[in-house]
């Protein structure tokens, strides 16, 4: 929670009971949760608001289509890859065959 140990959390309850008393903690306790419901409906309607805007522009259906279509083509580049896999062994062993060559030579 917080990074924040048994010990350290009793050692602000003590500093907090000390500070307000006792009586005022409810409200404080109260008044938090409030404060913490009107952050979380604010952000809600922030996010209900891009969404109804998102969608009337169309936008949430050619993302859709974006990611789709970026998926099919990593999809196609794998299996070429895989396909060729094999080409690209032999050409690697060409390679490696022509340029150690002269240096097999000189030994």
């Amino acid at each position: 929670m917080f990074g924040i140990g048994g010990g350290e959390l009793i050692f602000i309850i003590l500093i907090v009971l000390m500070l307000f008393g006792s009586d005022k903690i409810p409200e404080m306790a109260r008044a938090l949760g409030k404060g913490m419901r009107q952050l979380k409906d604010a952000t809600n309607d922030i996010k209900s608001e891009i969404h109804k805007g998102a969608e009337a522009n169309g936008l949430d259906k050619s993302l859709f289509d974006v990611k789709s279509s970026i998926t099919s083509e990593i999809d196609k580049a794998k299996e070429s890859l895989m396909s060729n896999s094999g080409d690209l062994e032999q050409t690697k062993t060409e390679i490696e065959e022509i340029v150690s060559g002269p240096i097999k030579r000189q030994k």
